[in-house]
C-alpha cells in the first residue's frame, strides 16, 4: 500500500546463528585468556542510535533494544535490560543460553559480584565504557576477588567475521537559515565554560557536540543527522576537529577550515597525548567520554578532568532562529498527522490494515510535505497488547491487525532541516470500553498538568514529574518511563541535559524544548500514551513577584475525542483542550485538502461538559 523509506520490520536473528556466536566468541575468551567479556549496547561516544559495525550486542544475543548490556563468562550469560524492554528481551533472546536480568535495580554489576570467582578476568573494550561504568567494573571484580582487563582490541569483532564497514556519509553544513549562530560565537561560548572549568582544553567526544558547535550535519547513524567526529577545544587557541576526511567536500572542508584545524580520526590520540606530556589539564565528558580517552591522558602525564560537558546546556537552550524553525516544523508535520489520522479513521474499522501498514503511511504523508529528511526514531505502532509494549517495534512476525475494539498507539516523529518532531497519539478503533476512556482521561489529565504547569526560574523536571501522574496514582496505577524528555534542533529527539523525570535535576530554562507523554500501559491488553512537544517561556503573570517560566505547546494534532470521559475533566481542563483543538484546526485546516478538512472539523469539535 505504501512504502517506507527509513524503517525495515524485519526479525533480528535467531536460533542457531546465534548459538554459534555464543561458542565462538567464549572460544576467543579462552584464547585471549579471559574468563568473561562485557559487550555493552554502544559506540565510542555512548550514541542513542548507532551504526550497524557497532551492533554486537544485537548480533551477540538478538536483543535490538537501545540500551542494554550482556556479560558472557564460561559456564553462564546474562543480557541486562530496563524495564522498556522486559516484554521485547523476552521474546528476542534464547532463555536457554542468556538469562534476562535488570540493567537498573539491581544493576548489572551485583550480578557479576555474585558470579564471578576468585581469580578471574574479565574483559572490557575501554572505548565502549565510560569512566564511571569502568569504575563499576572494576569495583564488582574487586568485590569478588577478580581482575578487569582492558582489551586491546574487541574480541567480539575477532569472530563477527561479516562486521559492517564504518560510515562514511557526506557531511553537510547547517546553514545560518537554520543554525542561527556562526560557529565563532559558539566557540566564544565555549571558551567561556572552559575558562570557568580552569582547564587547558575540552575534548567534545559527543558527536552531537561537535554537530551543533561547527554548524554541520551528517548520516552516519540512523534517525540522527550525526557526523560522526570528534574535536579538542584549547582554552587559547585554534581547535582541531577529528574527522574521516572521506565524509567531506571541498565545500564542507572550506566550511571547517575557517574555524578549525580538520585531522584524521587517528590524529586524536598523538594529538591529546601531546597535550597531556606538558601537563595538561583535560575536561572530559562523563556521559559520553570512553574510558579509553581518560587512560591515554593519565598514561602520557596529564590530567583528565571529569565533569559534565557545557555544550549539552549550551545546545539544549534554542536560539530564536532554532526555535522558528522547530515551530514551522512541527506546522508542516502537523499536516502529515492530520492526513494520517484522517485515513486511519476512514479506513482502520475495515480490519484491513496493519501495524506496518501504519507506519507506512504515516511516512508516506511526511515524505509528501518534501523536507523529511529522515524519521526521528523507528516509529513504534503499536495495537492491541502490542500497544502495552513501551518501545515496541513492529516486524513481519509481530505485525497486528488493527481491527475495532483495540486501541492504535502511534509514536513518531520527523527530521527536517528546520526542526526535529516526536508525537504520540492514541485511537479508538470501534467503540473503547470504560476501562480505556477512563485510563485515557487519567493519562490526559496529566498531559494537560504538565502543558498548563507555571514554575518559576530553576524549577527541575523531577518538581514537575508528579503532575502528570497524580490521576494515575489516584487509582493505583502508574507508568514506567519519564514524562519527558529533551529534543534537539535537527539533531537527537533525545537530547540531554534536561528531562521530566524523578531523575530530571537539570533546572529547566527559557528556550529549552521537552516532550510531555504521560501514559499507561496494561500488560496484554491496550497502551495509551499523549505527547506534545512543549518550548519553555517566559509565564505572563501580572504581578509576580519572582520569575516564572510556563509551557507553550509546539505539537498541532488532535487528541481522539472518543476516548475522554468528558464528566472526569475539570472546567480548566476542558478549556484547555477545547483551545488547543481551536488553535489546532486554525493552524492546520488552511493546509489541508476538503477531505481532510472535514475531518478535521469533526476531530477538533468542542466538547462540552
Amino acid at each position: 500500500m505504501f512504502e517506507a523509506h527509513f524503517q525495515t520490520f524485519e526479525e533480528p536473528e535467531a536460533g542457531v546463528a546465534l548459538t554459534a556466536r555464543l561458542a565462538a566468541l567464549r572460544e576467543e575468551l579462552a584464547r585471549r585468556k579471559l574468563t568473561g567479556f562485557v559487550i555493552p549496547r554502544a559506540d565510542q561516544q555512548q550514541n542513542e542510535y548507532v551504526p550497524p559495525s557497532e551492533e554486537r550486542l544485537a548480533w551477540l544475543t538478538g536483543f535490538t533494544g537501545s540500551a542494554g548490556l550482556a556479560v558472557v563468562l564460561t559456564h553462564e550469560a546474562a543480557v541486562f535490560v530496563d524495564g522498556r524492554y522486559t516484554i521485547q528481551a523476552a521474546k528476542q533472546v534464547d532463555s536457554r543460553a542468556w538469562a534476562v536480568e535488570s540493567l537498573i535495580d539491581p544493576p548489572p554489576e551485583s550480578w557479576m559480584s555474585a558470579h564471578l570467582k576468585a581469580g578471574d578476568r574479565l574483559g572490557f573494550d575501554p572505548w565502549l565504557h565510560t569512566f564511571a561504568a569502568a569504575e563499576r567494573l572494576a569495583a564488582a571484580c574487586t568485590k569478588a576477588g577478580a581482575e578487569l582487563v582492558a582489551v586491546d582490541s574487541n574480541p567480539v569483532d575477532a569472530i563477527w567475521q561479516d562486521r559492517p564497514q564504518p560510515p562514511i556519509a557526506p557531511v553537510t553544513v547547517h546553514g545560518m537559515q537554520h543554525a542561527g549562530v556562526t560557529e565563532a560565537e559558539k566557540l566564544t561560548q565555549i571558551r567561556s565554560e572552559i575558562g570557568k572549568l580552569g582547564v587547558d582544553a575540552l575534548v567534545l567526544s559527543d558527536s552531537h557536540a561537535v554537530a551543533w558547535t561547527f554548524n554541520i550535519r551528517g548520516a552516519d547513524v540512523a534517525h540522527t543527522p550525526l557526523p560522526l567526529s570528534y574535536a579538542l577545544v584549547p582554552k587559547d587557541s585554534r581547535p582541531t576537529i577529528f574527522i574521516d576526511h572521506r565524509k567531506l567536500s571541498n565545500l564542507t572542508r572550506d566550511h571547517l577550515e575557517q574555524s578549525a584545524d580538520v585531522r584524521e580520526p587517528d590524529a586524536m590520540a598523538p594529538t591529546l597525548m601531546a597535550l597531556a606530556k606538558s601537563g595538561g589539564s583535560i575536561a572530559l565528558d562523563n556521559a559520553t567520554a570512553a574510558d579509553a580517552l581518560s587512560r591515554l591522558i593519565t598514561g602520557a602525564g596529564g590530567k583528565p578532568v571529569r565533569g559534565s560537558d557545557p555544550i549539552a546546556l549550551l545546545k539544549a537552550v534554542k536560539n530564536t532562529t532554532e526555535i522558528k524553525g522547530t515551530q514551522s516544523a512541527h506546522r508542516r508535520d502537523a499536516v502529515a498527522l492530520a492526513r494520517f489520522l484522517a485515513f486511519i479513521d476512514r479506513e482502520a474499522a475495515s480490519g484491513k490494515l496493519t501495524e506496518i501498514d501504519a507506519v507506512e503511511a504515516l511516512e508516506t504523508f511526511r515524505r509528501d510535505t518534501g523536507a523529511l529528511k529522515d524519521v526521528s526514531f523507528p516509529t513504534i505502532s503499536g495495537t492491541g497488547p502490542n500497544g502495552a509494549i513501551v518501545h515496541y517495534r513492529v516486524t513481519r512476525k509481530s505485525n497486528r491487525r488493527i481491527v475495532p475494539g483495540d486501541l492504535l498507539l502511534i509514536d513518531s516523529g520527523a527530521q527536517y532541516e528546520d526542526g526535529t518532531t516526536d508525537v504520540t497519539r492514541t485511537m479508538a478503533v470501534g467503540e473503547p470500553t470504560d476501562e480505556m476512556r477512563d485510563r485515557f482521561t487519567r493519562v490526559l489529565r496529566g498531559h494537560i498538568a504538565i502543558a498548563r504547569a507555571i514554575f518559576p526560574d530553576g524549577a527541575t523536571g523531577a518538581q514537575l514529574d508528579t503532575l502528570a501522574r497524580q490521576y494515575l496514582w489516584a487509582a493505583g496505577v502508574d507508568f514506567e518511563h519519564g514524562t519527558g524528555h529533551g529534543v534537539g534542533s535537527y539533531l537527537s529527539v533525545h537530547e540531554g541535559p534536561a528531562r521530566i523525570s524523578k531523575l530530571g535535576t537539570t533546572p529547566l530554562k527559557r528556550g529549552m524544548i521537552l516532550s510531555n507523554e504521560p501514559g499507561y500501559y496494561k500488560t496484554d491488553g491496550f497502551g495509551i500514551r499523549i505527547e506534545n512537544l512543549e518550548l519553555v517561556v517566559e509565564a505572563d503573570i501580572k504581578g509576580a513577584e519572582k520569575s516564572m517560566n510556563a509551557f507553550e505547546t509546539l505539537t498541532l494534532a488532535p487528541i481522539d475525542r472518543r476516548l475522554i470521559d468528558v464528566g472526569m475533566l475539570s472546567k480548566d481542563e476542558l478549556d484547555w483542550l477545547n483551545a488547543y483543538h481551536a488553535r489546532v484546526r486554525a493552524e492546520v485546516r488552511p493546509a489541508l485538502d476538503e477531505t481532510t478538512k472535514a475531518w478535521l472539523d469533526q476531530a477538533t469539535a468542542e466538547l462540552k461538559a
